[in-house]
């Protein structure tokens, strides 16, 4: 009754910059549409890079009763959110689970920023001072303090090999913790970067065809490098690759 269902293509964001399509621009011209009385809330959505499901709620303590839902789901241990990637690169195993601190990083520096906030709820991105690159990356062994002062935090992803042809891989991916762009750093942990992935795929080099992980510092970002029988598979030319959407597409929510 009061809930709605979307599909959301890559590229557009929930909440967007003044004069920017967003998402949220969008809803009072899909409740005229609809016919809807009563104004329309975003209860889950996918990161801006992500395409997927969009829940949507015409009642404000349903909202809120499903946005508590999903956190008390991943605090016992569920995962309520479905995700499905394309992988450049095929895991060394079937399944397994990806574990690792994350923390917001000034490009370039090894500080890391602190004071920035993030919204789990939608997968944006921190609030930062005017001129302040950052990006997320790992940190495999996470101290007490840095995960009590919350400079870090502690991530979980399940996953599992749907299928593979060639050098590409269909994944299953089911968060346990919500932190912007957690799938992509984990892929790029598992050395399998998703398709379209321009921001994290440089952390894995190849010697002699083995993949191996390459820290964030010595990685500079830069457009996803795809061998010629990809490329010929996909039907792209090198210089529209840049355009190559981020191939993680969020498949399922668990309800109560």
């Amino acid at each position: 009754g009061t809930l709605l269902a979307l599909s959301k293509p890559p590229g557009l964001p929930i909440l967007g910059r003044p004069g920017d399509l967003s998402l949220d621009l969008l809803l009072p011209a899909l409740r005229r549409r609809l016919g809807l009385a009563a104004e329309l809330h975003v209860v889950k959505a996918p990161a801006r890079e992500y395409s997927g499901l969009v829940l949507l709620s015409s009642c404000y303590h349903t909202t809120k009763k499903l946005q508590q839902f999903f956190t008390n789901a991943r605090l016992r241990g569920q995962y309520p959110a479905t995700y499905r990637a394309v992988t450049v690169g095929v895991p060394a195993e079937v399944e397994g689970e990806i574990r690792t601190g994350l923390c917001w990083q000034q490009h370039g520096d090894r500080a890391m920023v602190k004071g920035c906030h993030w919204s789990g709820a939608t997968g944006g991105t921190p609030g930062s001072a005017e001129g302040c690159a950052l990006q997320v990356v790992p940190v495999p062994a996470p101290g007490r303090r840095s995960l009590a002062r919350k400079d870090v935090k502690s991530t979980l992803t399940r996953y599992r090999v749907l299928g593979a042809v060639g050098s590409c891989a269909l994944l299953q991916l089911q968060p346990r913790t919500a932190f912007p762009e957690q799938l992509q750093v984990h892929l790029t942990l598992l050395l399998c970067p998703a398709l379209g992935d321009h921001e994290h795929s440089s952390c894995v080099g190849r010697v002699l065809g083995v993949p191996f992980f390459l820290t964030p510092e010595t990685a500079p970002t830069r457009t996803q490098v795809l061998d010629e029988e990809l490329l010929s598979r996909l039907g792209l030319s090198p210089r529209w690759l840049h355009r190559l959407p981020l191939h993680i597409h969020l498949q399922e929510l668990m309800l109560p």
